[in-house]
């Protein structure tokens, strides 16, 4: 709750989220054949406990946090897992990232980013670049507490699937995004 007191532009919420948003977010995800995953807005891991446990021993999973003490957490918690890769940075260099761990493309992008308080041209260079760096195949799945940028996000991807979770404080809509 601090953090997101202290930094309420960035941190997206005044809890961790629930098991069932975490569930809902990577429940319809091929895991298992996917090489690359990229989480945006790792907090403490959450949504990481899930992919890590979901994912083949084989799969790069890149994670991006800009809080420097949720960033320290998540290189204590997860110091022992092969192929995973924390960045203490901003998601506007993704693409300078993929291209200094050696990363092609992404399968999955997961992004806890608060999009409806983040600045415009912020959100803009996310969506821009996210749907560039996705493969073919690729999905972006985020999660928003209103609907309020569904329009937004449009402008980057043909197809968005939107599902909402009850069971998380508060309640949540999930965004399965496809180009």
């Amino acid at each position: 709750m601090m953090q997101y007191l202290l930094n309420p532009r960035t941190v997206g919420a005044i809890t961790p989220s629930s098991k069932y948003l975490a569930n809902m977010m990577i429940e319809r995800l091929d895991l298992k054949k996917a090489k690359y995953i990229v989480e945006y807005g790792s907090g403490t891991g959450v949504f990481t406990d899930k992919l890590i446990k979901k994912k083949n021993g084989q799969t790069i999973l890149l994670l991006i946090e800009s809080n420097e003490k949720f960033c320290n957490i998540l290189k204590e918690k997860y110091k022992d897992e092969t192929n995973v890769l924390i960045v203490n940075g901003n998601v506007e260099y993704i693409d300078k990232y993929l291209l200094e761990y050696g990363i092609p493309y992404v399968d999955y992008v997961i992004s806890g980013l608060p999009f409806a308080t983040l600045p415009m041209t912020v959100s803009e260079t996310i969506l821009g670049l996210t749907k560039t760096i996705l493969g073919k195949e690729g999905r972006f799945i985020t999660f928003q507490y209103s609907q309020c940028r569904r329009k937004f996000i449009s402008r980057f991807f043909e197809e968005i699937e939107v599902k909402r979770e009850y069971r998380n404080l508060p309640p949540a809509y999930v965004f399965h995004c496809k180009n």
